[in-house]
């Protein structure tokens, strides 16, 4: 089917930025995953779908090796964006969600190769046995424990993984903070990373100073969101941008996406977002002016 972000990112925008170096060479990748699995999640155009064969996985892993890439946390990310002094061969690795499929079929593949990864879960499908959803099963608290011991890193994800604009301030508290305790109570450890459910609304300026407050008051320090493109200093520590990546993503495309050849399309991305939701949710339910900026 046609594929109009690979055909503009292979034959215009990545040879572009090359001849012209646009964008900052020294721009770490975030990378983000969800499920690593044969399971068609989503919709059936390539650029939606949000699971990535095992076998496909374990080739980006190697090509990520073999082109002499190490990976960083989120905190490391943070400090290195904060001191300009950004590491060459570097990249995040992320995973929303929390399927179980990252403890049988990632987290062997990173292992690997030495690779780390942050996990963000969503804590009310995380229990003592296996939760099973629209047909997937999520990892359960003893397997959270392994990964974490294994050197693998979790954040939050909610607790109910909701469309966060469509709530209240308090609901909004509670699914930050419910489930930030929640990991750290299974965990033992702090937990100091957040990942925005859904598409990230940048054009709701109101509700995104609202939710920094909300993170900055339950003591989280960094976070990723979905907005396409790889982090800079100028971005928001809460809500910095990352690169999806699927089973579509052949050598081309992933080394693309690494090196600054995909960040063209966060324009596209967030014109479409301007022209389609210029009514901020939180507007529709109830929300007054002192709860938007407080």
């Amino acid at each position: 089917m046609p594929r109009i972000d690979r055909w503009a990112t292979l034959y215009v925008c990545f040879p572009m930025s090359r001849i012209f170096r646009f964008g900052n060479s020294s721009q770490v990748p975030i990378l983000m995953y969800h499920s690593v699995s044969d399971n068609l999640f989503g919709k059936s155009h390539p650029y939606y779908q949000i699971n990535t064969s095992p076998r496909i996985f374990a080739k980006q892993m190697k090509w990520l090796h073999d082109g002499g890439y190490h990976t960083l946390s989120l905190p490391e990310l943070r400090a290195a964006l904060e001191s300009g002094n950004i590491p060459p061969r570097a990249v995040v690795i992320t995973f929303d969600d929390g399927y179980r499929d990252f403890y049988t079929d990632a987290f062997p593949s990173l292992r690997r190769y030495g690779f780390t990864a942050t996990v963000f879960l969503a804590t009310s499908r995380i229990q003592d046995a296996p939760v099973r959803m629209e047909g997937v099963d999520y990892m359960t608290w003893q397997e959270v424990r392994e990964l974490h011991a294994a050197g693998i890193d979790f954040g939050s994800h909610t607790v109910s993984h909701p469309d966060l604009r469509s709530l209240g301030p308090d609901e909004i508290d509670y699914e930050v903070g419910c489930s930030k305790a929640t990991i750290e109570d299974h965990l033992g450890a702090s937990v100091n990373s957040f990942a925005y459910p859904f598409a990230f609304p940048e054009e709701d300026r109101d509700f995104i100073r609202f939710l920094e407050d909300v993170l900055k008051t339950h003591g989280f320090e960094t976070g990723v969101s979905t907005v396409l493109g790889r982090p800079e200093s100028k971005d928001k520590r809460f809500f910095l941008p990352r690169l999806p990546v699927n089973s579509w993503d052949d050598y081309p495309l992933f080394r693309a996406k690494l090196e600054g050849g995909y960040d063209w399309l966060h324009w596209p991305q967030r014109l479409y977002k301007f022209a389609h939701h210029n009514i901020p949710l939180m507007q529709r339910s109830g929300w007054s002016e002192s709860e938007e900026t407080r």
